[in-house]
């Protein structure tokens, strides 16, 4: 269900972006085509490609994401309560075009960071708080985790200087 409403906002942006560089003409053939695919184009014509970076969006600068708790090695009980900082930009709802703003994405035991140039996968490992939330409670099986925070835009895409708290080490008794 998650990735279908991100397919779902992803299209929505991709037409919206592709109808502002329209130029305004009686010609009726002209259709948007939606890739899924490894080009860096989202949305295009025989005339107009929109290329992703479009999509993306630009942080504030000092911009930071940081865990308020729990702190780096830390010893938790499950389930965990989590609480994400943030300063220098706004929480925002995915969807929520603002400057200056984006929502968080929690990493759990993520060792390689996803692509930062495209939208985050909603996992198990990687959670979207696309309602703004800046804590949340979760349940982690005893031993080591890792946590980090990734600050994604209006479409789950991480800013052209993405936002990445530091990983975090906690261990669950």
């Amino acid at each position: 269900m998650k990735n279908l409403l991100i397919v779902l906002i992803i299209i929505a942006a991709a037409i919206v972006v592709y109808q502002q560089v329209q130029p305004q003409s009686s010609d009726s053939h002209k259709t948007a085509a939606i890739s899924a695919g490894e080009g860096q184009t989202m949305a295009t014509d025989a005339e107009n490609p929109i290329d992703v970076s479009a999509l993306m969006s630009h942080a504030a600068d000092n911009a930071r994401v940081f865990f308020v708790e729990p702190k780096h090695e830390s010893v938790v009980t499950s389930p965990v309560t989590v609480k994400f900082g943030i300063e220098n930009m706004l929480v925002a709802a995915a969807g929520d075009n603002q400057p200056d703003s984006g929502h968080h994405h929690l990493l759990i035991n993520v060792s390689d960071l996803p692509d930062m140039t495209k939208p985050l996968p909603a996992t198990d490992q990687i959670i979207h708080f696309g309602k703004a939330q800046t804590e949340t409670t979760i349940d982690l099986p005893p031993g080591q985790h890792t946590l980090q925070l990734v600050l994604g835009n209006y479409l789950h895409i991480p800013h052209t200087e993405p936002v990445i708290s530091e990983r975090i080490t906690i261990t669950v008794e």
